[in-house]
Order: structure tokens, then C-alpha cells, then sequence
């Protein structure tokens, strides 16, 4: 698992806490009240839909606040929360399958606990038939999860790399020597944050029309008649500093990527 420096880390996001945030630029999303709300698919381990550490009751009896990530996205999006992308059985023998993803046509798929096969299958599927994915995988999580190792509601510290993504021609590096300060790259003229980021490569340009994207760290990929941004970092997910002003800069950076 790649090495986590967050003192440091923690430093530079109190000094650009402290700036205003000056370090990132908001970013103006699409007006709030223009039109209905679209569809989004959101399969995660990071605590965006909802709160870390809350209990069922809690969450039942809608008592627990929603995350601010939550709360950034559903001013566009009406969020449909995701725990399989596969096709899921019947309870009888002769009841059909629900496919999770029918009706959708935006996904965002951040930093996932790990794909089944079934899952890659269902997802080039679901792409080549004209979605649009938002993909963050993140080497090395930099966001302070105050649960134990194990326990099944801590985010995946380290990104499971998905089949898929070799079948879509990308790849997935990570270099431990870079330094952990923040840095920012342009993505789809959109600012993008980035802390300990990996960086994508194109390991093999007949699978797939892609375009490495901010500085290596993203990539984005025409496949069949849908598309992927693959992003090889989730700190705008996991830093309210880093997101901008009410999260403007978040909501601008997926508002450019999945329309």
C-alpha cells in the first residue's frame, strides 16, 4: 500500500484554509435551477452519500446530516446510490433480473471497494451503449477516516485497479518518491486538485480513443458509443478545502465530465 504523509498534507490544506482557499479557484456550476435534475448512478467507499460511522437508526430515522459531497451533488443530480452495477437475480426462479444501471446514462464510480467480473462485464457494457463514467481511482487516499483497519465502512485506502479499465487500453501507476503538497492540473478546462495522485497511461491505443488529461493524471477515452474519464486521484472528494467555495469547484469538474 503506498505511504501516506498527512502531517504534511494536513499542512498545506490548513494553509490554503487559511487563504481562502485561494490555492484553487471556485469554479460556477451549471445554475442550480435550470431544468430537472438527471439521473446519477454513485458506487463508492467513501463516505459521500452517507456519513462515516452512522449508524442504521440513525440513517433510517434521517437524523444523520448528509455529507457535504452529498449535499454538492444532489444541487444537480438526483443521486441514485449503487452497491452492484451487475444485473441482480430474481428472488424466485422465474422473477427477472433488476439491472442497476437501466435508465441511467451518467455514473460515477469513486474510489470502489472492488469490482466482481460480473461488474466489469456490466460496466464496457453500459459504456459502449452510451454512458458517460466518471472514474476516480485513487493509489493512496489522503483523507483522515477515523475507523479501524478492517472494519467494512473505512474507504479502500488503495484503488483496486478493474479489469476494465486494461480492456479500455489504461493503466494505473503510482510514484511513492512524489511529493505530497498540493498541486493542480486543468481537466476538461475545469480545475482539478491533486494529492499523491497516480498517473494513467496508455498501455494500449487500439483499445480505445484516449487522451492522457491533467498533467498524466487523468485520462479521458472515447469507447464504443459512450465515455470515460478515469482520474488517478479522489482528494476533491475527500478535502472540503479543496472543493471550493460551496463546493463549487467539485460540482463544475463533474458537471464538465458528465454533462
Amino acid at each position: 500500500m503506498p505511504r501516506r504523509r498527512t502531517s504534511a498534507l494536513a499542512a498545506a490544506l490548513l494553509g490554503l484554509l487559511a487563504a481562502g482557499c485561494d490555492g484553487v479557484p471556485a469554479q460556477s456550476a451549471a445554475p442550480e435551477g435550470a431544468g430537472l435534475r438527471e439521473k446519477l448512478g454513485l458506487m463508492t467507499s467513501l463516505p459521500l452519500y452517507w456519513p462515516l460511522g452512522a449508524g442504521v437508526e440513525e440513517i433510517a430515522s434521517g437524523r444523520a446530516p448528509p455529507p457535504w459531497q452529498r449535499t454538492a451533488l444532489e444541487a444537480a443530480y438526483v443521486l441514485e446510490p449503487l452497491d452492484s452495477l451487475a444485473p441482480i437475480p430474481g428472488l424466485t426462479a422465474d422473477a427477472p433480473a433488476t439491472d442497476p444501471l437501466a435508465g441511467l446514462t451518467r455514473l460515477a464510480v469513486i474510489q470502489p471497494r472492488g469490482l466482481s467480473p460480473a461488474d466489469n462485464v456490466a460496466l464496457d457494457a453500459w459504456v459502449r451503449g452510451g454512458g458517460r463514467l466518471l472514474l476516480a481511482l485513487d493509489p493512496a487516499l489522503t483523507g483522515e477516516y477515523d475507523l479501524p483497519l478492517g472494519d467494512p465502512r473505512r474507504p479502500a485506502d488503495s484503488a483496486l485497479i478493474p479489469p476494465v479499465a486494461a480492456r479500455w487500453g489504461l493503466a494505473v501507476r503510482f510514484d511513492e518518491a512524489q511529493g505530497d503538497g498540493v498541486t493542480e492540473q486543468a481537466l476538461v478546462e475545469t480545475a482539478l486538485p491533486l494529492v499523491l495522485a497516480g498517473e494513467v497511461a496508455i498501455i494500449d491505443p487500439a483499445a480505445a480513443a484516449c487522451t492522457l488529461l491533467a498533467g498524466g493524471a487523468a485520462a479521458r477515452c472515447v469507447v464504443g458509443k459512450g465515455e470515460v474519464t478515469l482520474i488517478a486521484d479522489a482528494a476533491l472528494f475527500e478535502h472540503p478545502e479543496l472543493a471550493g467555495e460551496g463546493a463549487a469547484t467539485l460540482r463544475a469538474l463533474v458537471a464538465a465530465v458528465l454533462g
